[in-house]
Formats: C-alpha cells, structure tokens, sequence
C-alpha cells in the first residue's frame, strides 16, 4: 500500500487497482467526431504526459531533475491539440504537456520522451532550452516556449493572432506562422484574474469589435484553484460567457470526446471567421501545485480524494471500453508499458551533460544572426511622392523631433515589414508630432492606432514580430513602461534565452522620456530613471543627444533588429525635441542637417565634440548623454573662460555601456567628470564610476540628478544637473586633480 501522504502513489495504485477491477467512475459515454484511432492516440497520450510527471518527481528526490509543476488532471489538452492544425502556433500553459506530445504524435518523427526528460534533467542537449529551464515547446511542433508563465504570454498570443491577417495582407521576410492557421493560447482559472490577462482578453474583444481579423483561440483550463485558493464556482463562465467580440464554448476536460468535439468548433469558429473565441475546459489538478507542495495542508482529505477518484485517465478508459475501441486490459498495459519505457530513457537521461559554464548558458541571451535579402534602394520618384513638402526639410538643419520623423520614413520605405504601434501615433502622429503624416504614407496597418494599454502594445510587437515583422511600438512617456516592463524583461528579452535562439522577436521600441520639461511633472511625464531597462540582459538601450545622431543611431536599431534580432529600446530625449538653440535664441545651435543614406553610427560608436576654441579638451573628459550632452556643450565656454579644456563624450549607448570606446576617448585627459541626468541611485554614473575605474586611472567625479521624482513648474529642473552645477563640479575636479 502506497504511504497515504504520497499522493502520487497513491493515485497511480487506484488506477491499476480500478482499471483490473472495472471499477470506473462515472461519465458521459463517449460520442462525437473524435475517430478510434485518435482517441487511441490521445490515451496514449496521455499515459505518456502521466509517466513523465511521475519520473519527473522521482528524478528530483533522487537530486536528478529539477522541476515538478506537473501535468497531471489535464491530460484532456491531448484532445484539444488533436482537433488542431499542428500548424497552428500554441502558446501553452506551464500544464500542458499532453498538448505537446499529442501533437507530436500528429507530426511524427519526434522523441518526445526523450526530449522532455533532458528537460526535467536540464541537460544541455535538450532541444528546445539548451538545458536552461524546463519548458514546453518546439520549433517544429510550432510551440514557442513558456517558462511558468501566469499571464504574461497572452498579450503576445493577441499579438500573434493579429499579424496573421497583416501577413496575408503583406507577407514579411521572415514569416513564421502559415496562412491560414490560427493562434492558441491557455493558461489557468487562477491567471485569468491577472491585470496582464484581463488586458489582452479586453484587447481581444476591441480589435474583434472592430471587425479586424483576429484568429485567436483562448483556452482556460479551469481545475478550481490557484496554489491553495480556490476560485469561486461558475466565476469564468460568469464572466465570459458574454464578453462582445469573443465567442464563448466550453467542454469538460475529463471527457475526451466532448473536448476533441468543442475544440475542434471553437477551431472551425476561430479559423473560418477570424474572430477570437474563448474555450471553457474543466479540468482536475492531482498531486498539489509542484512537487514541494501538499495539497492537504489546505484542502481536506475528502476534497483530494474526490478528485483522485475522476482521475483523467480513468475516464479515458471507461470511454475507450463503452465505444468498443479498446478493452480494459489492453489499456493497462498501455499504461504500464509506457511507465516503463519512460523509466528507462530517464536512467540514460540524467547522465547527459549539463550546462557548466557562464559562458555556456549565456549563450543564447543574443539571438544569432540571420541572412536578409539586400534592401532595394527606394525609387527617387516614389520618395519624393512619399516626402512630399518634406524634401525641403530634407536639405534644411532640422530639430530631432522632425530628424527621428524623416528617418522614420525613409526606414519604412526601405523596409517593408516595418510595423508601427502605439497609442494615437496615427491620426494625431503622436504625442509630439513625432509620427506625424507616417499613417498618410504607409497606411494604417503599418502606423497603428492602439488602445489605451502598454501592455497591449508591447504584446501586439512581440506577436507580430514572431510572425517575421520588425515592429517599433511606441511607449509615449517613459514611466509609462513601469506598467509592461515585465513584457521585456519577462517575455521579449527571455524568449531567444529559453529556446537556444530557435525563436526570436526583434524590435526597436521607442519610448520619450527623460526630464527638463517645465510644464510637465510628477512620476508619469517626466521620468529619469532607466534601471528598468539597463537590468535586461540581451536588451541593448541606447539615447540621442541630437537630430543627426537620433537619424543615425535609429537607422542602426532597425539594422540590429532585422539582421541580429536584438531587442533594442531606443530613448528619445522629448526635451530636446523642439530644441532648436544651443547658446542664446536664434542661434539655431542645436539644429542638424539629415545625414547621407551611406553615413552610419555603428552599436557601441561613441561622440566626442571638441574644445572650445581649438583646444583638444585634454584637460577634461565630461562623460555623458541625451540632456546632459546638451548642458555640458553650454557649459564649454564657460569652462573654457575658467582655464578648463574639456571635451564631451557622448556614450550614445547605455546597454551594454561601450565600455572600452568610453575608457579610449577619455584616456588622454587628466580627468573625467561624468554627467547623469538618472538619479544618483540606481543611475548610469554608477555603472560609468565602475567602468572609468577599471579601465583608466583617471580622478573621476559624478553629476548626478537626485533621488526624486520630479515637480512640474520653476522648480523642474533643480534636482538634476544644469550647465552651471556642470561648470561648479568640473572647476572642482579639476582643482582636486591638479
């Protein structure tokens, strides 16, 4: 007799005791389109996901595996994946490994318990992590990977959906999801409460509202609970059953021929009206929530056992021997065969090699790169219809505001997949004219007018960007991106890491920031803090000073992002927008001329800018960006009349810090006083102290703004550097360094 509080023995000797004995639990008998041999094929299935997780949990007792959030009570997925085209992309739930397998099954050709248990043993040769993480998913089963994931996969599940009907309208380069398939995505009862899920069902429902093509299928598999609390009977039928614009099904999970029926006319519904649907599956949870968890610490013994007792499995073989598909006895065999065959593979398994090395696992943090057809040089007739009034502009010193919009253009006209998101960037072009006339000249499915929502926006790039687009969202103020960074960090950044660069979503995101805006305050509109972003690994995060420099370095991003599929965030300074005088009105100072097609600034290439009068700036180094480039190029004369020879190097790129170009263009000073408009915690200064120190032997000293937000009003600006507080810290240093 199994040890009552091991609940995974336990169940596994019901079932062999309750199959020989014919002792089934009750249900519908089986009816429906599901054929015999794919309901054979789905038991299968399902004995395989059942022997996987009890493997799982015995090889990490046994200090050889390393992760047991199992699939056990929803094995009904495998009828789900049966009803679906393999081609359909699935973002999955963290449960659904009979999805996987099934699908295997209807692809052929796969090792699919091998391949899951390198993933329990995070070996190395798995082939989906590279031994990083235990995950679902496969190229060649169209599974994008999910580590355990709440509810972060379904903004760019939405995403996904959307770039299937915007890829049969214009194909990119690098398409990824087939035409005419669908895109799926589930998750828990207990996530659907997440702030991440309720935006991307409500995005669902607005862009299905709208009648744009959305072939999105959600599918909720509802066992009652999250970790230890319950959700409230009949609340996911209550609160979506008549959500507008998503239609409702629903099936029990323990039924395999109700699911396989339900899944495949939420399917048909999805794919022949492209319209999203949501898919209501009943499903149990055996064993707790992962392996370290008792479920009887807060359920009772009865509650376990009733659940025990509707075991999956069981129904399948009730359902199996009612339909005259299979008797009792060949289906335990199946089971204990399968069982057995799984203990096997696992005992070659943990003795594959692991990941050792920091070298090794960081592998994947930067996605490979990847061969691109030549961009055809745009038509001069069709460019100059495109520019229109703007060729003018083209030949006159612009403010970057204007600047970043001419290189938008002339990026989009290169670069058809170029699609843009974000909120009113369309008919209004944007908060600050930035986007102004872009949806004129490349139509509303390449400049998008979203929703209210950053995470939406952030999904809708990550989704269509797995479907081969380059996407740049907009993100109108900076602190706005505290309400989605996790769609970077947790998502976007992650996704080439956890699948050994199989998958990538390349983008440019541009987002206005910093501070200096005297008419806007608060933590919303004038925000100065990057750490969010400098945190992310394979997340390169860059910042202009200057209309030239923001053509140029926007024209690298792009570059990055469709031949290196990096994920870039590129900074605007909306300060420095309009600025069009560097020392006195009407000096036009701050203006610059649109660079040539052939002129580039490169990943890592810093800006130095000269003395004043014909010094070589020997003397001091001022190390800074964005706003402060600015401010110390205002505070030159003044130092120059004190005696001082500074030159500016402007680091241009924030993440990764272009450590040795930084430490080449400051070495020949005597010292370097580095200037942050990030606060004095958590800021750049402190990656650039670190950096100075370790590759020269220069006095140093930082400038930094504090640690505050910021007022709206006269007092804007008195937290952060100004070019006199530059000119007061520089004359200091200097006088320490004599």
């Amino acid at each position: 007799m199994a040890n009552p509080n091991d609940r995974v023995a336990v169940v596994h000797e019901n079932f062999l005791r309750r199959v020989a004995a014919g002792d089934f639990p009750q249900g519908s008998p089986p009816s429906g389109p599901l054929d015999d041999i794919t309901a054979v094929q789905v038991y299968r299935s399902a004995c395989l996901t059942r022997a996987l997780d009890r493997e799982s949990r015995r090889m990490q007792a046994a200090g050889q595996g390393y992760y047991t959030i199992g699939p056990s009570g929803h094995e009904g997925m495998g009828a789900l994946a049966a009803a679906l085209d393999p081609a359909d992309t699935a973002f999955l739930h963290y449960r659904d490994a009979a999805f996987q397998i099934q699908r295997a099954e209807q692809l052929g050709g796969q090792t699919t318990a091998w391949d899951m248990l390198l993933s329990y043993a995070c070996s190395g040769e798995d082939p989906i992590s590279g031994g990083r993480h235990k995950v679902l998913g496969s190229k060649a089963l169209n599974i994008p990977p999910q580590t355990s994931t709440i509810a972060s996969h379904l903004p760019k599940a939405v995403g996904a959906a959307y770039s299937l009907g915007l890829a049969r309208r214009r194909p990119p380069e690098f398409r990824a999801m087939a035409d005419g398939s669908i895109a799926v995505c589930s998750f828990g009862d207990a996530s659907v409460n997440h702030s991440t899920a309720q935006g991307a069902f409500n995005t669902a429902a607005w862009t299905s509202y709208q009648s744009i093509p959305l072939p999105l299928l959600f599918v909720c598999e509802d066992n009652g609970i999250g970790i230890s609390t319950k959700t409230p009977g009949g609340w996911i039928r209550a609160n979506f059953e008549n959500r507008p614009g998503i239609r409702f099904f629903a099936c029990d999970g323990l039924d395999m021929f109700q699911t396989y029926a339900a899944a495949r006319e939420a399917a048909a519904y999805v794919r022949n009206r492209r319209k999203p649907a949501f898919l209501h599956m009943r499903t149990i949870r055996l064993y707790g929530h992962a392996g370290a968890d008792m479920a009887m610490a807060y359920l009772s013994r009865e509650e376990v056992e009733a659940e025990e007792a509707n075991d999956p499995l069981l129904h399948m073989v009730r359902q199996l021997a009612e339909a005259e598909i299979m008797e009792p006895a060949e289906a335990l065999a199946i089971y204990t065969d399968t069982a057995a065959r799984v203990a096997r593979i696992a005992t070659q398994v943990v003795q594959r090699p692991r990941l050792q090395t920091a070298t090794q696992v960081m592998q994947s943090l930067i996605p490979p790169g990847r061969d691109c057809r030549p961009l055809p040089a745009p038509d001069p007739a069709l460019r100059e219809g495109v520019f229109g009034s703007d060729m003018a502009a083209l030949q006159k010193p612009q403010p970057m505001g204007k600047m970043i919009n001419l290189a938008l253009t002339d990026l989009m006209l290169s670069h058809s997949d170029i699609v843009m998101m974000g909120e009113d960037i369309a008919r209004k072009g944007g908060n600050y004219g930035i986007t102004q006339r872009l949806s004129a000249r490349f139509g509303k499915d390449r400049v998008i007018d979203t929703l209210l929502d950053e995470q939406a926006i952030l999904g809708l790039a990550i989704g269509v960007a797995q479907n081969g687009f380059l996407p740049i969202p907009e993100i109108q103020f900076l602190a706005y991106l505290h309400n989605a960074e996790d769609q970077l960090r947790g998502e976007a950044a992650t996704l080439p890491f956890f699948s050994d660069g199989q998958f990538t979503n390349p983008m440019v995101v541009r987002i206005s920031g910093f501070g200096y805006q005297r008419g806007f305050g608060g933590h919303f509109h004038n925000d100065n803090s990057v750490a969010v972003l400098r945190d992310i690994p394979g997340l390169i995060l860059c910042a202009p000073s200057n209309g030239r420099d923001a053509a140029l370095m926007l024209r690298e991003c792009v570059r990055l992002a469709r031949e290196e599929q990096r994920l870039v965030v590129f900074l605007e300074p909306i300060a420095l927008y309009a600025t069009r005088d560097l020392h006195e009105a009407g000096d036009g100072g701050w203006l610059t001329h649109y660079p040539d097609a052939d002129e580039a600034i490169a990943l890592g290439e810093v800006g130095v800018h000269g003395a004043e009068n014909g010094g070589e700036g020997r003397d001091l180094a001022i190390v800074t960006f964005a706003n402060g480039a600015f401010l110390a190029r205002q505070a030159l004369p003044l130092l120059a009349e004190k005696g001082i020879d500074a030159r500016i190097i402007d680091i241009r790129w924030l993440s990764p810090l272009p450590a040795e170009a930084i430490a080449q263009a400051a070495r020949d000073c005597r010292a370097a006083l580095i200037v942050d408009e990030t606060r004095r915690t958590g800021g750049v200064a402190e990656a650039l102290m670190a950096l100075l120190d370790e590759h020269t032997d220069l006095p140093k000293s930082r400038l930094t703004a504090q640690d505050s937000f910021i007022p709206t009003g006269p007092a804007y600006a008195a937290t952060m550097p100004s070019r006199h507080s530059i000119v007061e810290a520089a004359t200091a240093l200097m006088e320490r360094a004599r």
